[in-house]
């Protein structure tokens, strides 16, 4: 199931910027290990769905899992071969702003060997470089 948000007060959104580094949302607040996104990019709700699957696939639906970023933003996009002007394009996807230090997903209730193996699997479904941390003691 893709996420996107149910209701929206604008159809459409300007790209925007994607500057500075993640304060909020920057340190573990569920689980014990986390994927912290080292780069800034635009994550496709299709991408965090596909990287969602590698990781209760990888933990057998074991412990518990927070997506920590909700693609809220809508990507337009123009069909191919289209000639230019005649306004904006309708809505394509939803996509999260993702900027570096921002955790991903959090992991709980699992071995740190296993949370390792499942998020190296997630990370490669992502477009972004990331990094695994563990919960200080």
């Amino acid at each position: 199931m893709l996420m996107m948000p149910r209701k929206v007060k604008f159809r459409r959104q300007q790209r925007g910027t994607n500057k500075g580094i993640s304060v909020r949302g920057s340190t573990l607040a569920f689980g014990d290990f986390g994927l912290k996104a080292v780069d800034r990019c635009l994550l496709s709700s299709r991408q965090l769905e596909s990287a969602r699957k590698a990781i209760s696939h990888e933990t057998k639906r074991g412990g518990k899992l927070w997506i920590r970023v909700f693609p809220d933003k809508p990507v337009a996009k123009k069909a191919n071969e289209t000639r230019m002007g005649s306004g904006k394009s309708p809505t394509d996807h939803y996509s999260a702003l993702v900027k570096p230090g921002k955790i991903v997903f959090e992991l709980a209730g699992v071995t740190e060997d296993l949370a390792k193996r499942a998020f190296a699997k997630a990370s490669a479904k992502l477009p972004v470089k990331t990094k695994f941390i563990r919960k200080e003691i």
